[in-house]
């Protein structure tokens, strides 16, 4: 099983140094960047399944980092660190979607017991999204067999087909953010693998043209989503 990797942002050197050690110690595959610009900047450039961010930060401050990554990965978890106790700078928090919140000075033991508490909060979600079928107009997708069943026939589907069209009807009507998926499914975002995509999406979307209930929206800027259209 791969390790955890955290995206941590602290500006302070000795507590990041302190950190990064300690949660490296601990079994989780930790990346300490000195400002909210740097932390920004690996985030598009990697994956990773939890961030921790202090607040202050020259650059670009935590909140600002935060609510710029939500954008693109909405799920997440991030916990902030600040030196302050504002019930100000909590509900701004929280507004813009912090799982944690812990003030300066802290326990690293406090920090590991708020770090497995997210994760097993956030395993338990995918758990429940990894599911092995799934339904969608006159479609059933079995996941585990790669295999899209219509009534108008079957269809084996590639590896990658499957992923993204496993990806697409888990967020029925939803948008997905090509970053998103991208990093999900070819592991980063680069130009290649967003030509790559390009084409498996022109795939699926002849796969479901026999149904012309469901369809698949680019929206520019943002991403893409499978609609399914009910029948009035």
């Amino acid at each position: 099983m791969s390790k955890i990797k955290i995206l941590l942002a602290e500006d302070d050197p000795n507590l990041g140094d302190i950190l990064q050690e300690y949660l490296t110690l601990k079994g989780y595959d930790t990346l300490l960047c000195k400002d909210g610009e740097e932390a920004w900047n690996k985030f598009k450039k990697g994956i990773f399944q939890l961030c921790i961010f202090d607040v202050m930060m020259p650059k670009k401050d935590g909140f600002t980092l935060g609510k710029e990554i939500k954008k693109i990965e909405e799920d997440i978890p991030i916990i902030y660190l600040t030196a302050k106790n504002l019930k100000e700078d909590v509900i701004q928090g929280l507004k813009i979607g912090a799982d944690d919140y812990i003030t300066k000075p802290f326990s690293m033991e406090e920090l590991l017991l708020r770090i497995t508490a997210i994760l097993r909060r956030t395993q338990v979600k995918e758990e429940v999204k990894e599911l092995k079928i799934y339904n969608f107009g006159d479609f059933t997708l079995h996941y585990d067999r790669q295999l899209l069943e219509s009534p108008r026939g079957n269809h084996k589907l590639t590896s990658k087909e499957n992923e993204l069209m496993r990806l697409l009807a888990s967020e029925l009507n939803q948008t997905v953010s090509r970053s998103h998926a991208l990093k999900q499914i070819w592991g980063d975002d680069s130009y290649f693998n967003a030509r790559s995509m390009d084409v498996y999406l022109s795939k699926i979307r002849k796969l479901i043209k026999e149904d012309p209930k469901v369809q698949i929206i680019t929206l520019h800027g943002e991403g893409f989503k499978m609609v399914e259209q009910q029948e009035s």
